[in-house]
């Protein structure tokens, strides 16, 4: 028997100006388990800008690799024709891939090139197609405000969206940025209430600073994860004990560990009060400030 293979992989979320998306890590993922399955190992070389822990393709050592494996992308340009001569001793595979064009160097330094799609044959399947399952994360929509400058300085708006973004940033979750104000004109917002609550009725929960962040998502029969930007509490505060809602937290006293512990309720027991809420609001079973509106305008107002 021959020597066992020394592999590299790497591909376009390798480079250092490169970009990794998720069909490109799935696409990877998918070549993985295709190796581990014959028992080969292998090493991934990743952009320092994506995986600063590395290793980068600046790192490694190409002598310490009889096979460099590119995955996924278009086959084009100069920072492949430098991964042929900088791994020129290497057995070069390009697997998944677009071919562009089939006469540039980038293509015909690879050795072998097994390819998504290119001129004159049939395209295949993507490798990310077939990549392993992934596990289902909860879905998080997120609702900011940077405004609010009524409250002059109680105000602690910026140093909430930093600590929660930072926070967020850490949780296995997928994350929805999302934005109450309407727009006819920006494609990127809702036009109307009904869009914007069709989003919210999807997610499990909604992470915000914002009143009407929570009172929609409750409404939706969401969860909401709230926190007062403004310090000794104001109108989400408010709002939070009219709606009887307790995953509240305020500017004073916001850290990781107070947001994980709220997270975790809000998954679990909090889904069925934010629906139990949410079904009250239709109901109509509490009092708002529109009926009494009624009463002000006395008689002749009330018909």
């Amino acid at each position: 028997m021959g020597e066992r293979p020394r592999i590299l992989l790497t591909g376009w979320f390798g480079f250092l100006d490169g970009e990794a998306t998720a069909g490109d890590v799935l696409a990877l993922e998918r070549v993985r388990a295709v190796l581990r399955g014959r028992g080969l190992d292998h090493d991934v070389a990743w952009s320092p800008g994506f995986r600063p822990e590395g290793p980068s393709l600046t790192q490694v050592r190409p002598e310490d690799y009889s096979h460099l494996v590119f995955v996924c992308g278009p086959l084009h340009g100069p920072q492949i024709e430098e991964l042929h001569r900088r791994f020129a001793h290497c057995v070069r595979i390009a697997v998944g891939t677009s071919v562009v064009d089939a006469g540039s160097p980038a293509a015909t330094g690879f050795h072998h090139v097994l390819a998504r799609d290119a001129p004159g044959s049939a395209p295949t399947p993507d490798l990310a197609a077939r990549a392993p399952a992934l596990p289902t994360l909860p879905v998080a929509g997120v609702i900011l405000t940077h405004g609010q400058h009524e409250y002059g300085v109680r105000r602690r708006h910026e140093r909430v969206a930093d600590a929660v973004t930072r926070w967020l940033s850490g949780r296995d979750c997928a994350r929805l940025e999302l934005e109450t104000r309407l727009d006819v004109r920006d494609w990127r917002l809702s036009a109307t209430p009904a869009q914007l609550e069709s989003v919210l009725g999807r997610l499990d929960l909604v992470v915000t600073d914002r009143l009407h962040g929570m009172v929609l998502a409750l409404r939706a029969g969401v969860p909401a994860l709230a926190v007062d930007p403004v310090e000794g509490g104001a109108k989400v505060t408010a709002q939070a004990r009219a709606c009887g809602w307790p995953a509240l937290v305020p500017a004073e006293r916001l850290d990781a560990s107070v947001l994980d512990r709220w997270w975790d309720w809000c998954v679990t027991s909090g889904r069925g009060l934010a629906r139990e809420i949410g079904a009250g609001f239709r109901r109509g079973t509490a009092a708002d400030s529109a009926e009494r509106l009624l009463e002000t305008l006395g008689p002749r107002g009330g018909g």
